[in-house]
């Protein structure tokens, strides 16, 4: 069996720091117009919880509401849901649309399809899959799952208490 070199294990994870770091500092538009960075909202004392959804993604639409419930039940305490729309500036209308159908009162951000795709997999070195996906961060800041895909909010509730129980 090779051995891998220290100094070789420790330039990977530092390229990977350095890849999470500049992904989290890609500019997204709020939906109020004002350029910001994934970085602004992560990092404060609470888990933020990232939903990357679509206008048209049928699961997105289905589970906004329960994601509305999260945020309002965890917003003042520990957790807070952040919303990345990938419409793009062409479906900006259709996205708000989204919004003010399901009444999000997370703050959401939005951005073009393939720059929103290459910042998922910037950050968790992964192919993208599609939507609904999420990117949960710890309180401190630091990227702890992802998932493509529907998931539940208590799974959410779940993977927050374990791992509040493991520090």
């Amino acid at each position: 069996m090779k051995s891998v070199p220290f100094k070789s294990i420790t330039m990977v994870l530092g390229l990977l720091f350095f890849a999470v770091t500049q992904a989290a500092s890609v500019q997204l538009t709020p939906f109020d117009g004002n350029p910001d960075t994934l970085k602004s909202y992560t990092g404060k004392g609470k888990w933020v919880i990232a939903m990357i959804w679509a206008h048209d993604c049928h699961v997105c639409n289905q589970e906004a509401g329960e994601y509305v419930s999260f945020h309002d039940k965890h917003k003042d305490k520990d957790a807070v849901v952040l919303g990345i729309s990938m419409d793009g500036q062409k479906q900006l209308k259709q996205a708000q649309k989204f919004m003010d159908r399901h009444a999000i009162p997370f703050t959401t951000l939005i951005g073009e399809p393939e720059m929103v795709a290459g910042l998922y997999e910037q950050m968790t070195g992964r192919a993208w899959v599609g939507t609904p996906t999420f990117i949960i961060f710890e309180p401190s800041g630091k990227l702890v799952a992802e998932q493509a895909g529907a998931v539940p909010t208590e799974l959410l509730e779940n993977f927050i208490s374990s791992y509040k129980a493991k520090s």
